[in-house]
């Protein structure tokens, strides 16, 4: 049986939701959709929605333990992208930009350096505004990564 990639979304706050179903419906492929609340989701086979408890990382407990070789995680949370990426899972951010096993550890250690800044008492800006471009990227690299993964041979790792 040939082996189908998956993407599992990180939805509470995700801004890209429509960018997905868009790919997922045109290369038909499904869509799981991880929030601790209640989501609208389209009426589509291939579209899941799972609600967990409002547990601390309830969510992402359940994505990480669900990452694998053949899914796509879209997420910004940079801890759980560490998760996914050690369970072999692709992790790509609303913004578009990748995690990687070569970007994950400078990304966890900037996130340190932030939230020791906060900590101390320091004012800092947090991310810029999610713009036109970051949807446009993010589309872009959803769709290049999908391709790609479809694209193996059988029997090969997806991501």
């Amino acid at each position: 049986m040939e082996q189908r990639p998956h993407i599992l979304v990180d939805a509470d706050a995700c801004p890209v939701k429509d960018e997905i179903y868009r790919v997922a419906f045109r290369l038909r492929i499904a869509v799981t959709l991880v929030s601790n609340a209640h989501l609208r989701v389209p009426q589509d086979p291939l579209i899941k929605r799972i609600v967990v408890g409002q547990g601390f990382d309830a969510a992402d407990d359940w994505i990480a333990a669900q990452a694998n070789g053949s899914t796509l995680v879209v997420t910004a949370d940079i801890l759980l992208a560490d998760r996914c990426l050690k369970a072999g899972a692709a992790v790509i951010a609303p913004n578009g930009k990748p995690f990687t096993a070569n970007s994950i550890g400078n990304a966890i250690a900037v996130r340190a350096i932030m939230n020791d800044l906060r900590a101390g008492g320091d004012r800092i800006g947090g991310p810029p505004p999610f713009g036109k471009d970051d949807r446009s990227r993010f589309l872009s690299s959803l769709d290049a990564a999908l391709t790609a993964a479809l694209r193996k041979p059988p029997g090969t790792p997806l991501f």
